[in-house]
């Protein structure tokens, strides 16, 4: 059974809560991941978890991926996005 887009962000939000170690009520769609101290390594870690959750590969820079992925909202559509090009096809 496919994820519903509820499903994909509450467990979005869950692995950048737990990786990030940040208060998961701070995870807002515009939360900038620096402002909750989520280093760059912590945004490699959350893709990492994600891919493994969703089974997907997201696209991203290693090198720059805070600056890919800048805000909570960022990661999410980057995973929404792909889970979508796989369903279509």
């Amino acid at each position: 059974m496919s994820p519903t887009p509820a499903n994909i962000e509450d467990d979005v939000l869950a692995i950048i809560a737990e990786k990030g170690q940040v208060d998961r009520a701070r995870l807002t769609p515009d939360a900038r991941l620096a402002d909750l101290a989520i280093a760059s390594l912590d945004v490699i870690e959350i893709v990492f978890a994600l891919e493994d959750r969703f089974d997907i590969a997201i696209p991203f820079n290693a090198n720059d991926a805070r600056q890919e992925f800048a805000t909570v909202g960022d990661i999410l559509r980057a995973v929404e996005a792909v889970i979508g090009e796989s369903r279509a096809a």
